[in-house]
């Protein structure tokens, strides 16, 4: 199984870019950014991809960001995640973010109430 870090917050840096916080204990130090994201429909989470060590990491961005995810999307605003000492920009997040909303628009392979969530919050 893949490594999975979770985001546990969502807020706005002095530039006005949404920065994610992973969870403590974690370094980002040497993570890269893939620029791709995966559906947790089960834990209703969002997924990006960093490679770290030659393996890759999910990034799990729940659904209680969602609401400052769709601020900064709908704005085409600058994504980060950080560790409290380093930032990493989430290249193509939301050329993925889009396809991946659009893709779960009414299509009940993701589960009614993950279609419900992401049409009620992202939409």
């Amino acid at each position: 199984m893949k490594k999975k870090i979770k985001i546990v917050n969502a807020e706005w840096n002095k530039n006005e870019e949404l920065v994610l916080q992973v969870e403590e204990g974690v370094s980002i130090l040497e993570m890269k950014p893939v620029g791709q994201m995966l559906v947790d429909s089960d834990h209703f989470s969002f997924i990006y991809v960093v490679d770290m060590h030659d393996d890759y990491t999910y990034i799990s961005i729940p659904e209680s960001t969602w609401p400052e995810l769709k601020k900064a999307h709908d704005q085409r605003i600058t994504v980060y995640i950080s560790d409290q000492k380093e930032h990493l920009l989430l290249k193509d997040f939301h050329e993925e973010l889009s396809y991946l909303i659009e893709n779960i628009k009414g299509n009940s392979n993701y589960g009614e109430e993950m279609v419900e969530k992401v049409e009620a919050l992202l939409l």
